[in-house]
């Protein structure tokens, strides 16, 4: 079995790509516009987040938030103020 020698290997392999800075710079308005629209981009592709799960805590929370909840009526409901105490 042969091995490709070291010049076969560089060949193969293409040169790293090169970043270059855009000259002029952009005007504040451009850079605003870049900006809004990588906002819009992320905002776009971005992952849903997971659908809640309930749990028993979140039970618990629900029952005592509607506890708290009184009716309409609910101050007719005792003619006696001395009837809880």
């Amino acid at each position: 079995m042969m091995t490709p020698s070291q010049a076969e290997q560089r060949a193969v392999i293409p040169p790293p790509p090169t970043a270059h800075a855009i000259k002029p710079s952009p005007t504040p308005e451009e850079a605003a516009a870049i900006m809004a629209a990588v906002g819009r981009f992320m905002r776009a592709t971005a992952a849903l987040a997971p659908p809640p799960t309930h749990s028993a805590s979140d039970a618990w929370r629900e029952e005592a938030l509607l506890e708290g909840v009184q009716r309409e009526d609910a101050h007719t409901a005792l003619t006696d103020p001395w009837i809880n105490t």
